[in-house]
């Protein structure tokens, strides 16, 4: 089968940093679906182990954790899934990725497919959606409905994949207020058309950004990107007893003895660990994706597509990772086809 690989880490401008690649059809498990590929999306997280995770020498590791497809074969104990049926899905950071004709991945983690969506709107949204949900409902404990109304929540970073998600799910299914960070003119307009209540520029002091529009402090903080560069400046912003989540990967370290004057919690997110652990709970990524093509049916989201790089091969991603690379991208990146 057709598939994108690397040998070795190396910059994304070297033409051996991603190569197209012929491997052996992968053969599904017990609990697994082989699914053929027609579209993914690219995320931080292929541009993170390209550079940092080596593979074994001379194996090719495929990339790739946003896919979409149609169901070839299913393993002999799946009973939510049958050959036939349209999926989308993050897969799991300790498998190979989807960047692949054919690829495995347990069915606890795929969902059906929104109904209204094609398959390269459906690729953008599993790894950003699952990200963002875990985050606002768990992590920060919000509840769905009006119960959080008069509180706010700031989302640095909210024109990026997760963010745009994120913004999304705030507006429609909270009480909150939102508030979005974007320094550029198009990302700004971009995050207010996907529903936040304010913008404000996360190149100025954040706690002067939101005196100007009028809010001294939040009780939520959603932190996307580059956290170490904005912490002092989270911790001013949030009210006492206030909640911190992150996803990025501070580069130093940070110095959580700052929050312990207003009694600040700090929550992690990564959506890699319920699969990463096979946690008793693993099927709610599942259940969750389900909800998320319904809510996309029902019109309540939209997919966060930002820019289609044509078709599935070692070129098309070099260019979609410099496009992540640079801190640039607006929604997601999306490829289809091979």
């Amino acid at each position: 089968m057709k598939a994108v690989a690397y040998y070795q880490s190396l910059p994304i401008d070297h033409a051996d940093a991603l190569q197209d690649v012929q491997l052996a059809e992968p053969t599904p498990g017990p609990r697994d679906l082989l699914v053929e590929v027609r579209a993914i999306s690219v995320n931080p997280v292929d541009t993170k182990i390209r550079r940092n995770v080596a593979p074994e020498a001379g194996a090719a590791k495929v990339l790739g954790w946003d896919a979409s497809g149609i169901v070839k074969a299913v393993g002999s104990e799946v009973t939510l899934f049958q050959p036939g049926d349209r999926v989308y899905y993050a897969g799991a950071i300790n498998r190979a990725g989807a960047n692949s004709e054919l690829h495995v991945v347990d069915e606890r983690i795929v969902g059906h497919m929104p109904e209204k969506l094609a398959f390269a709107e459906a690729a953008a949204m599993p790894l950003t959606a699952i990200t963002a949900w875990e985050l606002l409902f768990e992590r920060l404990q919000i509840s769905q409905g009006s119960a959080d109304q008069g509180q706010s929540l700031l989302i640095v970073g909210a024109a990026g994949g997760v963010g745009s998600i994120l913004v999304q799910l705030a507006r429609q299914l909270t009480g909150l207020t939102v508030i979005g960070t974007a320094s550029r003119p198009e990302t700004q307009a971009w995050v207010r058309e996907l529903g936040a209540h304010h913008v404000i520029d996360h190149r100025q002091p954040l706690s002067e950004e939101l005196q100007r529009i009028g809010i001294d402090q939040v009780t939520h903080v959603a932190s996307l990107t580059q956290t170490d560069k904005h912490f002092e400046q989270l911790v001013k912003a949030l009210a006492p007893q206030g909640r911190l989540a992150l996803i990025d990967d501070p580069e130093t370290p940070l110095d959580i003895m700052q929050l312990k004057g207003k009694s600040l919690s700090l929550h992690w997110e990564l959506m890699f660990t319920r699969s990463l652990f096979e946690t008793a709970d693993m099927i709610e990524q599942h259940r969750l994706l389900e909800r998320v093509a319904e809510l996309v049916d029902a019109g309540t989201l939209k997919t966060t597509l930002g820019e289609h790089f044509g078709s599935i091969n070692a070129a098309n991603l070099r260019r979609a990772h410099g496009l992540l690379e640079s801190g640039t991208a607006k929604g997601k990146i999306v490829l289809e086809g091979f």
